[in-house]
């Protein structure tokens, strides 16, 4: 079967994430993090990607970011790559690939999901029972996004800094989007969404997206007729 073209657009958010090869950890030493944040910044700075949020897993990371154009991501994620796995390679005397494969992203309906992501990728920790608060994983932007920590990695997007006209509003504001649990629903959503390269979004936006790009936004419908009208809107 033919891999689907991933939908990226220029000045949306989207969702990325790249897994270490068969899940094992691409981080090996404080340093190492380090490394791959400076190597992430200078891609990013590069190549016009904004990243609003993040998190380096032991064996995996994610981002929130937003491209200037459609080949910014392929460039940062390249370099990164190459630059990363030169580091890690030499350090510790390996060989071979670092990733699984190609990165995922999935295009973000910003005003229905940007937080809902967020919130996502910094709470990834606590999920995973490596923390009881997300304040206490350094490796991620949530004490940039909700406590005005330094982070130059991270750029706020303009609904971030809609949420309140001062950054001790913000912050407050932020914050307290965490006092609320996602849903196992939620979550689903955002992983399928992320997981198949999909659109994440409101059905009108999904529409518009696929509109404007004449691309699948979302899964194969069950059943039907794959050939109808609605199957080519909605994907």
């Amino acid at each position: 079967m033919a891999r689907l073209e991933r939908l990226i657009l220029s000045g949306q958010p989207h969702h990325v994430i790249q897994r270490g090869h068969n899940r094992d950890p691409i981080f090996f030493h404080e340093d190492d993090y380090l490394y791959f944040k400076e190597y992430l910044k200078s891609g990013a700075d590069r190549y016009g990607v904004s990243i609003h949020a993040y998190v380096l897993m032991t064996n995996h990371y994610h981002l929130l970011a937003t491209p200037v154009d459609g080949d910014s991501f392929s460039g940062m994620i390249q370099m990164l790559g190459r630059l990363y796995v030169r580091h890690i390679n030499k350090t510790y005397e390996r060989r071979g690939t670092l990733w699984e494969g190609r990165y995922k992203a999935s295009l973000i309906d910003a005003d229905d999901y940007l937080f809902r992501c967020m919130r996502y990728i910094e709470n990834n920790p606590v999920r995973a029972r490596m923390v009881r608060k997300p304040g206490n994983y350094i490796w991620s932007s949530y004490n940039r996004n909700a406590t005005g920590g330094v982070d130059p990695l991270v750029q706020s997007h303009f609904l971030y800094t809609s949420l309140a006209a001062t950054l001790g509003g913000r912050i407050r504001s932020y914050k307290a989007l965490f006092n609320t649990s996602d849903s196992p629903e939620g979550l689903d959503a955002i992983r399928n969404a992320t997981n198949g390269g999909w659109v994440l979004g409101s059905e009108e936006f999904r529409n518009r997206i696929a509109h404007r790009t004449r691309a699948r936004v979302g899964p194969l419908p069950r059943g039907g007729d794959r050939r109808s009208d609605k199957y080519k809107l909605k994907g």
